[in-house]
């Protein structure tokens, strides 16, 4: 099984990223999902999306991540930047502890390998999201 697509246009129509709500539509698959799903968004130098790749499938209210999941998909994609995304099947977008834990510990991975974690988006299946760059956690 293959855990990436090309972000859904053609690289002619790359989808720019100024605000959380830009990446909704490339992220609306995965708000169904009845179990967490883990999405990393890879943006070019001028904020574009290069790729989305799924992560990692967890259970109904959790899923493991590990950086070095993460970063590997965004350094075979020579990312400049990351955007995290995974979806709440509770309907509930706000974060947990330990989604704010696995955000610090990857916004700090992400310095040590100068791909910069942007936001971390927690979308629901009735289109609510949060932003952690939107609240200023990060």
């Amino acid at each position: 099984m293959k855990y990436q697509y090309l972000a859904e246009r053609s690289r002619k129509e790359l989808v720019k990223v100024t605000c959380p709500a830009d990446l909704l539509p490339l992220l609306k698959r995965y708000q169904e999902y009845e179990q967490e799903a883990f999405i990393a968004v890879s943006l070019d130098g001028g904020h574009q999306v290069t790729n989305v790749r799924l992560i990692t499938i967890g259970i109904l209210n959790r899923t493991l991540i590990h950086p070095r999941e993460i970063f590997v998909g965004a350094i075979q994609d020579r990312a400049a930047a990351l955007i995290l995304c995974h979806n709440h099947p509770s309907g509930n977008p706000e974060p947990s502890r330990e989604d704010r834990e696995i955000t610090g510990q990857l916004v700090e991975a992400g310095k040590l390998l100068s791909i910069p974690v942007l936001d971390h988006i927690i979308i629901t299946k009735d289109r609510e999201y949060y932003s952690f760059l939107e609240t200023g956690e990060i």
